[in-house]
């Protein structure tokens, strides 16, 4: 799943660890949805939603 958190968590200045800690997920795993290498559950993705301010459609398009 093609998405943006990579632009969306540079634009707040947070690193992945920091990104990682606020939702609850591994620093690993932050990197692995950057690299499209894994789509987060929906709990996750609402998290990164409300934390962004921004829909789930304008951080995750499904290719």
């Amino acid at each position: 799943m093609k998405n943006r958190v990579r632009d969306f968590r540079t634009a707040k200045g947070m690193t992945q660890e920091d990104l990682a800690e606020i939702i609850g997920v591994s620093r690993q795993t932050i990197n692995a949805i950057e690299k499209e290498k894994f789509d987060p559950s929906l709990p996750t993705a609402f998290k990164m939603s409300r934390l962004f301010e921004k829909s789930i459609e304008e951080i995750f398009e499904y290719k």
